[in-house]
Order: C-alpha cells, then sequence, then structure tokens
C-alpha cells in the first residue's frame, strides 16, 4: 500500500477546524471483511428489476406531498415508461395512501403485467390494514420491514438482538397466515433488515432467513429480500463487499430476489448500485432523478441510461427525456437541476472552446463516412468527444449541444454556423471569426444565441439587408468567356458609399475583376478561394469565401447569392471592404 502523501514535505495543505475525530470509520463501526471478494471480475451485463418508490420514498421527502391528480400522473409515467414494480403507498400511515391505493385497485388502472408494491412495517395492526387495503389486487408485493441495526435496536425500538429476532418472527408469520387467507392475488412477499449497512453481517443473514424459513419461497414463487443502505456510511466497495457476502452467505438464494435500496448521503449511490449489481443483486429501488429524502434515494433514470452507453438495453423507454423530466416536475414540485445526468438542460452542452472543435471535427467526420459508405450517421456505432450517449436516443436535438460564450472557441462557432445557418466556414475564416465574437463576448458578457451569432457574422463579412433583401455589393455585371478562357469583366459597383465602374480581364471572373480593382489602385492579391451551395434545387443559395492579401492586409471576406459569381466577387469586395476600414 502506498504511504498517503497529503503531509508530504511539499504539500501546503492543513488540518482544518472541523471536528473530524468525532466520526468514526465505517470499519470500527461494523467489522467486516471480504478478503476473497470477486464481484470487481465481474461486468453488468443486462438490466435489473427495476422497482419504483417515487409514490413512497419520493413523495415522504417532499416538502408539499402529492396530492391524488399528482400521485395518479406519478403512477401513469412510471407505467409509461415500462417499470413492472411500483412501491404505490403506506396504506397503514393513513387514510391518504389507503385511499389512492384503493383508487387504483377499484378503478382496474393497474395494468396486468404491474405489480404494485406496499410497505408495512413489523407492527401486527398495521399488518392487518395493509392486507385490507390489497383487497382485489391483481399483482401485489408486500414489503415487510424492521430496522435491526444497533442504535435503531437501542434507542428506537428499545429491544436487543433477541428482541428484534421475535419482532420479525412474529411479523413474518403474520404475514404468512394472512397471504394464505387473501385470494384473486398473486402476492409476492418482501423483506428488509433495515439500515442493513449498519446492521452486523451475521445478525442481518440471520434475521434475512428467518423470514425466508417462515415464507418458505421456491424458484418458482420467491421472496425478495431487499438490503438498504438507507444512510450511505461507506464507499461503493465495501457495499458490494456486503451484498457478495449475502449472496453467497443467505438460505435458498435460489429462491430469493436480490434487492438493493441505495441512498445518496456520500453521493454515491449511483455507483452503490452499479457495484451491488456486479456483486449479485437483481434487484434495485430508487426513484426517477434520485427525488427521496435528504440527497435522495439512488437515481432509476441514471442508472438505466448509464447501462444504454454500454450497450445494454435498460428495458425502459427513455426516448423522451424531456417529458419525463416535466412530469417529474409537475409531480414532485422540485425541479431537475441543469447539470443532472442525462436529463438536465445543459448535460449535451459544450461551452468550451477545446471540447466543441473535437466535436465539431467528429461530426464532420460521421458524415464524411456516411458519404463514402453509405451507413447514415444514426446507425453508425456512437463515439462522440464529451458526448458520452447521442442526445437524439433520449429525444435531444443537436441544437443544444454546442453555445457559445466568452470560453468558446472556433470549432464552436463553426459547428453553429453550419447548423443553424448552412455556412461551412473554412479553418481560417474560423480563427478570424471566433476572435470577433470572442471580442463581443468579452464586452458583453453571456451567451450568444445562434441569431446573434448571426448578426455579428453578418455585420463583419456581409452588405447590410436593404427593404428585407440581402445586400449585394456589386450592382451590375457582366461577364465574357473568351475562346482562350479568360473572362472580361464590367461591373458596377458601391465602394466606399460611392457608385463606381471598372473592367477587367483574367484567367478566370475573380482574376479579371482583381485586375479591375488594380486599375481603381487596390491591390488585391486572392490566397484562398472556396464555395459551396447552402441548399438545394433551382433556387439554391451558394456561399463564397476568400482569403485575401488587400494593400498589405490580410482578411477574408464572405459573398452570398444565387449567382456563384456574383457570389464570389462579392466575397473579394468584403474583405475590400474589411481592409479599408
Amino acid at each position: 500500500m502506498s504511504t498517503p502523501t497529503t503531509n508530504a514535505s511539499w504539500s501546503t495543505q492543513r488540518d482544518s477546524s472541523m471536528p473530524s475525530g468525532r466520526y468514526r470509520p465505517f470499519s470500527h463501526r461494523v467489522p467486516f471483511a471480504l478478503e476473497d471478494r470477486t464481484w470487481p471480475d465481474r461486468a453488468i451485463d443486462r438490466a435489473p428489476i427495476w422497482a419504483a418508490v417515487d409514490l413512497r420514498d419520493g413523495n415522504q421527502a417532499l416538502i408539499d406531498p402529492m396530492d391524488a391528480t399528482r400521485k395518479r400522473r406519478m403512477f401513469d409515467l412510471l407505467v409509461s415508461i415500462g417499470i413492472k414494480e411500483i412501491e404505490v403507498g403506506y396504506p397503514a400511515s393513513g387514510e391518504t395512501d389507503f385511499e389512492f391505493i384503493r383508487s387504483l385497485i377499484e378503478s382496474d388502472a393497474i395494468p396486468d403485467d404491474v405489480r404494485i408494491q406496499v410497505l408495512v412495517p413489523a407492527r401486527p395492526e398495521m399488518i392487518e390494514l395493509t392486507f385490507e387495503c390489497l383487497e382485489g389486487a391483481s399483482k401485489a408485493l408486500l414489503h415487510l420491514y424492521t430496522a435491526t441495526a444497533p442504535q435503531w435496536r437501542e434507542h428506537v425500538l428499545g429491544v436487543g438482538t433477541d428482541g428484534v429476532a421475535a419482532l420479525v418472527r412474529e411479523a413474518a408469520e403474520d404475514v404468512a397466515r394472512r397471504a394464505e387467507k387473501l385470494t384473486g392475488t398473486d402476492l409476492r412477499l418482501q423483506f428488509s433488515p433495515e439500515v442493513f449497512v449498519l446492521t452486523e453481517p451475521e445478525l442481518a443473514l440471520a434475521t434475512s432467513d428467518l423470514v425466508s424459513s417462515i415464507w418458505d419461497p421456491s424458484p418458482d414463487r420467491p421472496m425478495v429480500l431487499n438490503l438498504p443502505s438507507t444512510v450511505e456510511v461507506s464507499t461503493p466497495n465495501v457495499f458490494a463487499d456486503q451484498i457478495e457476502w449475502m449472496d453467497r452467505h443467505i438460505a435458498r438464494r435460489d429462491s430469493v430476489i436480490l434487492s438493493v435500496h441505495p441512498h445518496n448521503d456520500r453521493g454515491t449511490g449511483v455507483a452503490s448500485a452499479e457495484l451491488a449489481l456486479m456483486a449479485g443483486a437483481d434487484r434495485v429501488e430508487g426513484c426517477l432523478f434520485g427525488n427521496g429524502e435528504r440527497t435522495g434515494n439512488v437515481d432509476l433514470i441514471t442508472l438505466a441510461l448509464n447501462l444504454h452507453t454500454q450497450g445494454i438495453n435498460p428495458q425502459l423507454e427513455l426516448s423522451d427525456i424531456d417529458a419525463i423530466r416535466s412530469a417529474v416536475e409537475y409531480c414532485n414540485q422540485i425541479p431537475v437541476h441543469e447539470r443532472h445526468p442525462y436529463g438536465g438542460d445543459l448535460v449535451y452542452t459544450s461551452f468550451s472552446g477545446t471540447h466543441q472543435d473535437a466535436i465539431n471535427k467528429v461530426f464532420t467526420a460521421r458524415d464524411r463516412v456516411a458519404q463514402e459508405t453509405g451507413v447514415p450517421v444514426e446507425e453508425q456505432p456512437w463515439e462522440m468527444p464529451y458526448l458520452p450517449i447521442d442526445p437524439h436516443d433520449v429525444g435531444r436535438t443537436y441544437e443544444a449541444v454546442i453555445r457559445v460564450n466568452s470560453q468558446s472557441g472556433k470549432g464552436g462557432m463553426a459547428y453553429l454556423m453550419k447548423t443553424e445557418h448552412g455556412l461551412d466556414l473554412p479553418r481560417g475564416l474560423q480563427i478570424e471569426f471566433s476572435k470577433i465574437v470572442q471580442a463581443k463576448t468579452d464586452e458583453l458578457g453571456g451567451e450568444v444565441t445562434p441569431a446573434e451569432l448571426w448578426e455579428i457574422f453578418s455585420g463583419a463579412y456581409l452588405p447590410a439587408e436593404q427593404d428585407g433583401r440581402r445586400g449585394q455589393r456589386i450592382i451590375e455585371l457582366r461577364n465574357v468567356s473568351l475562346a482562350d478562357d479568360r473572362d472580361e469583366l464590367t461591373v458596377k459597383l458601391e465602394l466606399g458609399g460611392e457608385v463606381r465602374e471598372l473592367s477587367g480581364a483574367g484567367n478566370g471572373p475573380i482574376a479579371a475583376f482583381v485586375t479591375g480593382l488594380a486599375e481603381l489602385g487596390i491591390a488585391v492579391d486572392v490566397l484562398d478561394y472556396s464555395e459551396h451551395a447552402m441548399s438545394a434545387g433551382g433556387d439554391a443559395v451558394a456561399a463564397a469565401y476568400v482569403y485575401c492579401d488587400v494593400d498589405g492586409t490580410r482578411l477574408w471576406g464572405v459573398g452570398i447569392g444565387a449567382n456563384i459569381v456574383r457570389a464570389s466577387l462579392d466575397a473579394v469586395m468584403s474583405a475590400v471592404e474589411r481592409a479599408r476600414g
């Protein structure tokens, strides 16, 4: 093991005033070690059973708990995205949950392939009320829980380990008796040793095995054993060790669906869930976008789309992430953060110039591959810098992938000018234009929208529009192509606020134009030229770009028009006007 370097002689860090010594490391609270762990060598190869607890765990964490309308909206949303196990409430906690669950059952609102889940503590009067609530349900899952960790045993329940065992035995037997009498319902049973992560492993195992011995599950009639990190207190690898140890030792493993219920107190709920799946878990309980007590339950959206990025179908329909987010925000009355993985407004957006340049180049390469191979870009493997997922997969467009501010570079401006305005700027022009934009953003601050970007571009390179029509620098043009591949031009143009006429000859229209400008005392040397169509069809518009040396000043000019010769000459005039100020 390497030696920590935080107190090395070269480090200037010093201890803060925070009383860190009051906290015991996890290893001192729950003695546990798994020396021969195997989960690090495993990989997740399929989606887990998804169990959404938004209507219970999520709801109890809201400042303004959901009313019946918002609850029903959440339930319908969970059904629509494909979640088949939905915790609909805690019926013994009060009339609100009880009546909502009854309304779902009595209105036949539960699809045949969806199992509703209800929560109940190990208390006989609450178990009785819970079974009463489930009457008539087609598929249900009854989730019995008891806190087993030391602080909860000693100070909340006021019992020792023997007392916990007696409490669990009595409740499990009560549930088993009532389950036998419940007719017409496909009932599955679930048990949670609540606060599993802070419970001594041997006690958690003994308690779980006690319940399974009473419920006697079988492979075709399994029970769920749910292991919650009710309060996240260790690094994710320790939680994975705990799950693997339970996976190895629980009785009737082939008849047990091993479930985890991670919270996010340390900010590593998603990592804990993923490592738990590697360690043997079959099922994950969580909430959409991670809503839940304190820092939240594990985020099912992030988990599912993490699988998607690894080539594993998540078995959830998340192809319209904005609609899902909108519904969740309505139900929870809590906004989803702009940087929230996959669903936030800014998660597919790059402002950084280096990021934008890389994205722009790879988008261009994908287009080139499509042209060369005939494989459409949407069918090519997704490998894009800074974008682990194709925004199209979740219903987003590419419009917000690149946005421009003072941190942006040429790649970002070039991408937006191409996608928003149809201009494929040469690299040299990209560099020149980016400096113009950065000067503007440094002056004004904030973001430059595509519309504002066009205003900056047209103000720098194009003549002002007049009467709603694109401005033209060339007023009249007569071009004659001679037999010796030479061109003769006669041009009437606006220069410096005056209408001037010139004529010239040369190897092509641009050369002839440059010759005519020389007669007016303007020395122009065209160093680079490119053009492209901006649209297709008979009314296609073309763009021309020229890099010129005008009386010793080198800069770019741009011309746009239906006539490519006129557009090319406009581009030369753009450079001339810019050089002459």
